[in-house]
């Protein structure tokens, strides 16, 4: 393909793109098929001969957008949001045309340096301190995901707490990592990934009355661990957990890690970006404290996945632990120590552009549109929460935090009944999926059922947030 008939089709793929999202508000949000679907509308034999790649978009209509879930529809409030916005998708399309390998900064010193500059500027705009900087002596990278972000944090903590020597001899069974019930389930993999196993992850007992960790019972948890000769090695406090945004207090936890020498990693894939709002920089609390924070451009705050960016306070701690050269990869500018290679911060060693859409994002809204559309979430999750508190049909499963809302169903009498209460709120659910125009999911609270609200999709406006309390008044109806 030359650049003319690259032009001449990426008009029509960029119209394709355009018509779809200007048609999700009619389609179902969920996807309508049966498993086993996609496959058998597939040809099994691959083409031998090239085909125009028009018919591929008539395939994309007939297949790919009836057996999706989409992502980006105004009635998505499911799992947390992944914010693909059409401004991020062209920055998207300036990193893939430009095709840079950014292992090193040699291979591509703007991949490197704008990220660089990207992540010391929302480093500053999230209030997260100078030395999370690399003017400070730490510095930030865009990783693909928080998992992966929880897992470099992890091997570093290894490597520093074996004084180096885990880059030799791997691991000894002494290591322990820390966290709650609600702690996202990617540190338990990363635990497994790293070799320590599933014995080496603590389950710390949460505050009373509440879904936080206790830092009493982290520091009992870390004494009885080095009373047994064990080795504490990261903790990992959350700011805003996937089931209900519960935010750990973090101050408490990083004075306790401290005393132990344990590595404190801050998981605030959601909630993090809402820091750039002055008025929920509390939430970061103590994060001066800890060795390393993460947090997702590509659930809140306007990017398509993937860009997970993770800021540590030791610009060294992870080209320590992960850092490997061969021969092929030895440079002069690596060897000057001027520049920052950031295939030493992550796992892999190819990376992508993905600063670029970022940039872009920030380039088409400025901090101050991404703080308008955080904000006018959280308004709507309030809004929400309000009218559940003034529903008997509903109640607040927990407090609502930020664009999060849990809420159960309450039986016709008011009088709790857990078992009949649970099986009408799994019905809502049910129904208000099944009926496409809203997507919903689910999590356990105290061995609870409970429906989960979670408000940030790109398109959603106040229309969509009454539609689906209309739905879901509907459903309590029908159910109770």
């Amino acid at each position: 393909m030359d650049p003319e008939e690259f032009r001449r089709l990426g008009h029509r793929f960029v119209d394709w793109v355009a018509d779809y999202r200007a048609g999700l508000d009619a389609l179902p949000v969920g996807a309508t098929v049966e498993p086993g679907w996609v496959r058998g509308q597939l040809a099994a034999d691959l083409p031998e001969r090239p085909r125009p790649l028009e018919e591929l978009l008539a395939e994309v209509d007939r297949v790919v957008v009836p057996a999706s879930a989409h992502w980006q529809h105004p009635g998505f409030f499911g799992y947390f949001p992944a914010n693909a916005s059409l401004t991020s998708l062209l920055g998207d399309l300036l990193s893939g045309g430009l095709g840079a390998q950014g292992m090193l900064w040699s291979t591509s010193p703007a991949c490197t340096e704008v990220e660089q500059v990207l992540l010391d500027g929302l480093a500053a705009a999230l209030g997260l301190g100078k030395e999370f900087t690399f003017d400070g002596g730490g510095g930030g990278s865009i990783q693909d995901s928080a998992s992966s972000a929880v897992l470099v944090a992890l091997l570093a903590a290894l490597h520093r707490t074996s004084d180096g020597a885990w880059r030799e001899t791997g691991t000894d069974g002494l290591e322990r990592v820390y966290l709650t019930a609600e702690t996202h389930s990617s540190l338990a993999k990363a635990a497994r990934v790293a070799g320590l196993g599933a014995g080496a992850v603590r389950v710390v007992e949460p505050c009373a009355g509440s879904l936080a960790m206790s830092p009493d019972a982290l520091a009992a948890a870390m004494a009885a661990d080095v009373a047994a000769g064990l080795r504490p090695v990261l903790v990992c406090p959350t700011i805003g957990t996937t089931g209900t945004g519960a935010v750990d207090p973090v101050r408490e936890i990083a004075q306790v890690a401290r005393e132990h020498g344990a590595w404190v990693h801050v998981d605030a894939a959601w909630a993090g970006v809402a820091a750039l709002c002055p008025e929920f920089r509390h939430l970061l609390d103590g994060v001066e404290l800890v060795d390393s924070f993460c947090t997702d451009a590509h659930k809140w705050l306007l990017t398509a996945f993937d860009a997970s960016m993770l800021w540590v306070r030791d610009g060294v701690a992870l080209p320590a632990a992960l850092s490997i050269t061969p021969e092929y990869l030895r440079n002069a500018a690596s060897e000057s120590g001027e520049v920052v290679d950031y295939r030493d911060w992550q796992v892999p060693l190819g990376r992508r552009f993905r600063a670029l859409k970022l940039w872009t994002v920030l380039h088409g809204l400025g901090l101050q549109g991404l703080r308008a559309h955080l904000r006018g979430h959280v308004a709507l999750a309030s809004e929400l929460a309000s009218w559940v508190r003034a529903d008997p049909r509903f109640t607040l499963a927990v407090p609502p935090s930020l664009a999060l809302v849990c809420l159960r169903v309450v039986g016709r009498d008011g009088t709790p009944d857990d078992s009949a209460d649970d099986r009408a709120t799994r019905a809502v659910l049910e129904r208000v999926n099944a009926a496409g125009s809203a997507l919903l999911t689910h999590t356990v609270v105290d061995g609870r059922y409970v429906i989960r609200v979670a408000i940030g999709s790109v398109a959603t406006r106040r229309r969509h947030v009454e539609a689906l309390w209309t739905a879901l008044c509907e459903a309590a109806d029908a159910v109770r």
